[in-house]
């Protein structure tokens, strides 16, 4: 690919890069940093060819288009979901307006801030699964990992067609400095500490698609919301690949727990290590690890951040129009947990102060439905074991939470009983070594690792047995 790219073939979009030189300069200057970029820090397995998804339009007929591709030919595409004329903004003080074309200038820092750590998550996740492709446990794996990889550069060139779009110099400066930060970088790392954090197996990818992924459309969301209308645009659109991701994680993750409940069933135990499988509370431990983190993302329960991004129409509520009041808040209260002299409790904040607890408890509700999953399996394999997700205490380090040491049933502890306790709660390093051991990969057609179940139904219609993957 060169630096000279046609924009109406090579990078599909219906933003009309192509009739703005402007713009078409500012991205021709920064797609071939984006090449190097993926050169160094994408994917690390040498292939010929992936069958691929591609977005090629923002309807029905376009948004997934299907077929072989190399992965440095892929076509990063930048879409925004159709414009609604008469959309107005749906909460805070501008609440009933135009939504906004362009960006004012008293939010112009605000929302470029929330733009680049949006934007900043996004080839964060493919430099921690950049090595996943020597241990795929299958052809279909493989073909779902790099799905993911290139959805997750197509957001990184949403977030950086807004930044050049709208923000100038500065947000051109923005969209440079995501290209050289890096995951775990001690250096330069990535701005949010669950993307700093590694993704060595599949074990681990799984919970980070199913877990981190989901708080992923929980903050598109919100960002959906938004009285800047080519921002709610763009996120509107990424919510329909986000999907995808969660789908990975959700059911990679019921293949996992259906493959070490028939592996019990055969073995009459719950030891499943030595058959090659991975035991319950092994997952558990992954589980416990991923959750924690991922909750960390939501920011501190209270925050006058959230507030007033909230009074200004940059990020709104989870589904901001279904709910039940005024969108405006500003005499409304909310329950908020709290530690309160060694106790669990509640505390009555400002409605308005109180956006993150909200956004993270519909996280939580929406996490339970993959237990409810796994555990349907465990019941239906006759194994009385089950998943659960931990405290909303549990492990974590921020918000009111984080001074403190929660067990993952409640239970508030001291630092030495903590200490004492916590290799049992999260992955150990025989965990870690014992999976590590189980990722050895499998590339031939219709194969898979002895670890995992097969998928019941492979990629749009396609068997699990399809050639999804071509090695050079």
């Amino acid at each position: 690919m060169t630096s000279s790219i046609d924009y109406g073939e090579r990078i599909p979009n219906n933003v009309d890069i192509a009739g703005d030189r402007r713009l078409q300069r500012a991205l021709e200057s920064w797609q071939p940093g984006f090449l190097n970029w993926w050169s160094e820090m994408g994917p690390a397995l040498d292939t010929k060819d992936v069958y691929l998804r591609t977005a090629v339009a923002v309807g029905r007929e376009g948004w997934a288009h299907f077929d072989h591709v190399a992965l440095p030919d892929y076509r990063w595409g930048v879409f925004l979901a159709e414009r609604n004329s008469d959309r107005t903004i749906p909460f805070g003080e501008h609440k009933g307006k135009p939504a906004w074309q362009q960006v004012p200038g008293e939010y112009r820092a605000d929302l470029q801030r929330l733009i680049v750590v949006q934007g900043d998550t996004e080839p964060a996740s493919v430099e921690q699964q950049r090595l996943l492709g020597a241990s795929a446990p299958s052809l279909y794996d493989l073909r779902n990992l790099f799905q993911v990889n290139v959805e997750e550069g197509r957001h990184l060139w949403a977030m950086v067609y807004l930044l050049h779009a709208y923000f100038g110099r500065a947000g051109r400066e923005e969209a440079e400095a995501l290209l050289h930060r890096n995951s775990g970088s001690d250096d330069a790392p990535r701005i949010l500490g669950a993307f700093n954090e590694e993704t060595p197996d599949w074990l681990s990818f799984f919970m980070f698609t199913y877990f981190t992924d989901r708080d992923g459309k929980y903050q598109l969301g919100t960002l959906k919301e938004s009285a800047f209308d080519p921002l709610s645009r763009t996120c509107e659109f990424m919510l329909k690949e986000e999907a995808h991701h969660m789908f990975v994680g959700t059911t990679g993750l019921d293949r996992v727990v259906t493959r070490t409940a028939e592996l019990m069933r055969e073995h009459d135990s719950d030891e499943v290590a030595a058959a090659g499988g991975i035991p319950l509370d092994v997952v558990q431990r992954y589980l416990n690890f991923h959750y924690s983190v991922s909750l960390d993302l939501f920011g501190s329960e209270t925050s006058t951040n959230a507030a007033n991004y909230f009074t200004a129409g940059l990020k709104g509520r989870w589904q901001e129009e279904r709910r039940k009041d005024d969108h405006l808040l500003t005499e409304d209260t909310a329950q908020v947990d709290s530690v309160v002299d060694g106790r669990f409790g509640t505390e009555e904040v400002p409605a308005l102060l109180a956006l993150n607890h909200d956004l993270r408890n519909e996280y939580i509700r929406d996490c339970q439905g993959g237990l409810k999953r796994w555990n349907r399996i465990l019941e239906e394999h006759g194994i009385d074991d089950r998943l659960y997700l931990p405290h909303a205490g549990f492990n974590r380090g921020v918000g009111r939470y984080a001074d403190h040491h929660v067990s993952p049933d409640g239970r508030l502890m001291s630092e030495s009983d903590w200490q004492s306790a916590a290799e049992s709660w999260l992955p150990t390093d025989v965990d870690k070594t014992h999976v590590m051991s189980l990722m050895k990969p499998v590339y031939e057609r219709g194969r898979i690792a002895s670890w995992i179940a097969p998928p019941r139904n492979g990629i749009n219609g396609q068997p699990f047995e399809y050639d999804y993957v071509h090695f050079n």
